[in-house]
């Protein structure tokens, strides 16, 4: 109840100050409000689950809810959201879904992810230029106006080709690349983080998922992974998404358009897939881009040809 209130509280105070603000303090002021309640909620939770947005937290989020409903016998249709599973059974732990992207706002701490060092944390990445194109389809069919500009995407409405938005340094591949560096130069500082590629997620599924669980210390039976991972299966999750069965858990996984497959959160999943949407030219530009991310991650211009064979 703590939380909700406190996100309640955001929403009055926004609209009691909105008439005294310009519109860049009235940004300022909602980014810091919101991370201070990513703040309360990493001060509360057993894990945290941290991704840039569309690199597969979803599908995640899809398959562990699965697993611990399966697992502790619970009938609902919510998805987990922080502690509404672990309220029904007090085994399943509070997880912190974040896209890291206002804690700093509350906390001052930009250049380092020192606010997350003491917490277990599960790193989930993706390779960047899938995930800047998926981007593009977020902000064109799905992002609220004001989110756009919460986050300086485009302005609504603002027609964009999809090779400008991913070269774009304020919500492009750029961007992308410098949220994963400095994750990458932060990891050795903590003693509890497990790394997760989404390509990994996709090529054995069940293995990935089990590291995972195993990680938060909630380990699974074979079958209790196995009826996670079909039951989150792309070909699923888009029919849960076009019979809305997770409306409880907000628009998350609903559609904006039936009938734009473009507007679907589960859109195509597929690895290397950016390739499909430029010229070579293009391609080569925003290989040549993907040269500034960290090695560790195993992103080059030679994978995602191989993967996308």
């Amino acid at each position: 109840m703590y939380l909700l209130w406190k996100k309640i509280s955001r929403f009055l105070i926004l609209a009691a100050t909105a008439p005294f603000l310009s519109k860049p303090r009235q940004i300022a002021l909602e980014r810091y409000l919101r991370g201070r309640e990513e703040a309360r909620k990493l001060a509360l939770c057993d894990a945290v689950i941290v991704s840039y947005g569309k690199s597969g937290r979803t599908w995640l989020r899809v398959m562990l809810s699965r697993f611990y409903q399966t697992k502790h016998r619970l009938r609902t249709q919510q998805l987990l959201g922080f502690d509404n599973l672990h309220r029904k059974h007090p085994a399943i732990p509070k997880l912190f879904f974040t896209h890291d992207n206002y804690l700093k706002d509350y906390t001052g701490h930009a250049d380092s992810k020192v606010d997350y060092y003491g917490r277990k944390v599960v790193l989930l990445v993706r390779d960047p230029r899938d995930v800047a194109v998926s981007q593009f389809f977020q902000w064109k069919f799905r992002m609220r106006p004001g989110k756009k500009d919460l986050n300086r995407y485009p302005p609504h409405g603002e027609e964009v080709s999809l090779f400008d938005f991913v070269m774009n340094p304020d919500c492009g591949l750029p961007k992308i690349i410098e949220f994963l560096n400095l994750w990458a130069r932060e990891i050795p500082k903590f003693r509890s983080l497990l790394l997760v590629r989404y390509e990994d997620l996709r090529a054995d599924t069940a293995k990935e998922l089990r590291r995972i669980t195993d990680f938060l210390g909630t380990p699974g039976s074979a079958a209790e992974i196995e009826d996670a991972v079909a039951y989150a299966s792309v070909e699923n999750m888009r029919k849960l998404e076009q019979e809305k069965k997770f409306w409880l858990s907000g628009s998350r996984l609903i559609p904006k358009d039936k009938s734009n497959p473009d507007s679907y959160k589960v859109r195509r999943a597929k690895v290397g897939g950016w390739r499909d949407y430029f010229d070579d030219a293009q391609a080569a530009a925003i290989d040549a881009l993907l040269e500034r991310l960290h090695p560790m991650f195993g992103y080059t211009a030679t994978t995602s040809k191989v993967a996308s064979l």
